[in-house]
């Protein structure tokens, strides 16, 4: 009950936040009411968004041979999460996957609508010897398409064995640096890079990441994935 005394200081005291008013109450009363009032207010705001952020790849994207949850798409969001990044990762990883794959389904792949994309294709073409011109294409393909509906991308390149041949891995060497230099997006060299060729990071079939190596290709790639997450900020 409000004594009729003190009407007259509540009316000059009173506030209002988000139309919740507060008066000069008891204190543990008015504490409650600002609380309410506050609670409504941050209620009031837009809800930030989410960036969806989509791998498309091959097996080293799906996570060959290791256990759910624990290949490159999952082990990104966690980290991108430790940074205090609202970032939700997309796994497209497809194994066997090949460029001409990935430029099949991309419009099935873009059903959830990303704002940015990583691309990881071409290691399949390479081991496969096909012909270092047709991946540029299909990786060519891909890109405009992604640049068209205003998505920013991210091209991770690969690199031929040295046992190919000066021709073909000067040729497919070449694709990566060069699609990104044309189409002005975000490169990172080799997504193997520091991972290839080391036994304690990969598999017994000595191609495929295991766990450790997939924890070190993510650390390494990050700062390339917060320069493509810049793009969207800015």
């Amino acid at each position: 009950r409000i004594a009729p005394h003190d009407a007259g200081d509540m009316v000059a005291g009173m506030s209002v936040i988000n139309g919740v008013v507060c008066g000069k109450v008891r204190p543990a009363v008015r504490f409650f009411c600002l609380a309410a009032a506050l609670l409504a207010a941050l209620a009031a705001l837009p809800a930030i968004a989410e960036t969806r952020l989509m791998v498309l790849g091959d097996s080293l994207v799906a996570g060959y041979g290791l256990p759910p949850g624990q290949g490159f798409p999952a082990q990104l969001q966690r980290d991108l999460s430790s940074a205090g990044r609202q970032v939700t990762v997309l796994d497209a990883g497809v194994s066997g996957d090949t460029t001409a794959g990935g430029l099949a389904r991309l419009d099935w792949s873009l059903a959830d609508d990303p704002q940015a994309v990583i691309i990881v294709l071409g290691g399949n073409d390479m081991l496969r010897g096909l012909p270092p011109a047709a991946a540029r294409d299909n990786l060519e393909a891909i890109v405009t398409r992604l640049r068209e509906r205003e998505v920013e991308v991210l091209l991770a390149g690969m690199m031929a064995p040295r046992n190919m041949g000066p021709s073909y891995i000067a040729a497919f060497d070449a694709i990566y640096p060069g699609l990104a230099e044309r189409h002005d997006i975000e490169f990172y060299p080799f997504f193997l890079e520091g991972v290839a060729l080391e036994p304690a990071l990969n598999l017994d079939d000595g191609l495929h990441p295991n766990e450790a190596g997939i924890a070190e290709i993510t650390r390494r790639i990050l700062p390339s994935v917060e320069r493509l997450l810049a793009r969207l900020d800015g």
